[in-house]
C-alpha cells in the first residue's frame, strides 16, 4: 500500500502492547486508536502503557464503534482471547465495522473443525463486508504449522511430519509460568487440566492446518497433557519449584491415518529445561530436519507475526483465511 496502514490495537494486555509497540516503530503503520474494556486502562496513552519513551497521542477507549467511525482503520490487531467461540462476537463486530482483522486468537488459526458453523458464519460476514480475518501468532501461526508446511515444498513425498517446541520457561512472564502449571502439585495440575485452564491452545488447529495443506484426511486427532515433574529445585524470578511439584507441561498432539501417527506436534515448556529449541522433522523423499537452537521467543515472535501479517491480510481476498492461504509473510518495513 502506498499510504500508511491505519491500525487499531484491540486488547491492551502484554501481547497487545507488544504488538502496538512494534507497529508504532514501523514506517508503514500509523496507530490511530486502541480499545480495551479495563477501566484502569481507558483514557491512558497507549505509548505510555507500551513502555515507550514518549506518548503516542492515542488514548485507550472502550467505545470501539465510535473509534472506527472517527479513524476508518485499515486493520485491527485483535489480541484478547484464545477461544474462538468466546471471541466470536468481538470478531463479528469488527467485521461489521468494515475493518480487516489480524488476531492472535489461537483457535481462530484453523477453526473449521472445532467450530465449523461459527467459522462459516464469520467467513460469510467477512465476505459481505469485503474484509479479511486471519488468526496468527508464533504458535499456532508459524512454528508448528506454517513452517513445517513450507518445508514440504522441497519434498517429492511426505510420509510423516513431527514438530517440536521445547522452552525453558524460567525467563518468561509470570502469567506464562502459571499457565503451564509451574509449582503445582500433581493433584492441582490434574485439576487444572480437568477444568480446561491448563493447556497450550492451538495444537489441534495446527494439526488440522497441516493436514489440510497436505490434502490428508485425518481419521482422528489425539491430544495428551501431562506435567513435567521437577527432579531438583528450580526457580525463576517469580517461582520456586521443589521436587514433587510440576515444573511445567508436556503436551502432544497427533493426527492419525490408518492407525498411524502421520503428524506429531510436541510442546514442552517448563522451568529448568536444559535447552530451548524449535525443530521440524519430516520423513519423506528426502528426509528433512531443521532446528532453531534457543528457539524463537514467544512474545517477540507473536508480535512480529501479527504485525507482519497485516499487509498480506489487507491485500488478501475477503473472507476468513488461515496462514496457509496467504502469500509468504516477510518482515514489513
Amino acid at each position: 500500500m502506498a499510504e500508511r496502514m491505519r491500525a487499531v490495537q484491540y486488547g491492551c494486555g502484554p501481547i497487545g502492547l507488544s504488538v502496538a509497540r512494534l507497529a508504532a516503530e514501523r514506517e508503514s503503520f500509523e496507530i490511530v486508536g486502541a480499545v480495551d474494556i479495563d477501566p484502569e486502562l481507558v483514557g491512558k496513552d497507549l505509548g505510555t502503557l507500551a513502555g515507550r519513551e514518549s506518548e503516542m497521542g492515542v488514548a485507550v477507549t472502550d467505545d470501539a464503534e465510535a473509534l472506527f467511525e472517527r479513524t476508518d482503520p485499515h486493520v485491527v490487531f485483535h489480541t484478547t482471547l484464545s477461544s474462538f467461540r468466546r471471541a466470536f462476537d468481538q470478531l463479528t463486530d469488527l467485521v461489521a465495522a468494515g475493518v480487516n482483522v489480524v488476531s492472535t486468537c489461537e483457535e481462530l488459526s484453523f477453526p473449521y473443525s472445532r467450530e465449523p458453523e461459527l467459522a462459516a458464519e464469520l467467513d460469510r460476514l467477512a465476505r459481505e463486508s469485503g474484509v479479511t480475518v486471519v488468526g496468527t501468532g508464533i504458535n499456532p501461526g508459524f512454528l508448528m504449522d506454517l513452517w513445517p508446511l513450507s518445508m514440504t515444498g522441497v519434498c517429492q513425498r511426505v510420509k510423516s511430519l513431527r514438530a517440536v517446541r521445547i522452552q525453558d520457561a524460567s525467563p518468561r512472564r509470570l502469567p506464562f509460568q502459571q499457565k503451564i502449571g509451574a509449582g503445582r502439585t500433581p493433584e492441582e495440575f490434574q485439576q487444572l487440566i480437568d477444568e480446561g485452564t491448563l493447556r497450550h491452545v492451538g495444537l489441534p488447529e495446527s494439526l488440522r492446518m497441516i493436514a489440510a495443506g497436505l490434502g490428508w484426511e485425518l481419521d482422528e486427532v489425539t491430544e495428551t497433557i501431562e506435567p513435567v515433574m521437577a527432579e531438583q529445585e528450580v526457580s525463576s524470578e517469580f517461582l520456586t519449584v521443589t521436587p514433587g511439584q510440576a515444573a511445567g507441561v508436556k503436551q502432544v498432539g497427533q493426527g492419525m491415518i490408518g492407525g498411524q501417527a502421520r503428524i506429531t506436534l510436541e510442546f514442552q515448556a517448563y522451568l529448568g529445561a536444559p535447552e530451548s529449541y524449535d525443530a521440524v522433522y519430516i520423513s519423506g523423499t528426502p528426509d528433512l530436519e531443521a532446528v532453531i537452537p534457543g528457539g524463537v521467543h514467544g512474545d517477540i515472535g507473536t508480535a512480529a507475526m501479527t504485525v507482519n501479517t497485516a499487509p498480506r491480510a489487507i491485500a488478501a481476498p475477503a473472507g476468513l483465511l488461515t496462514m496457509k492461504d496467504l502469500p509468504v509473510i516477510i518482515c514489513s518495513p
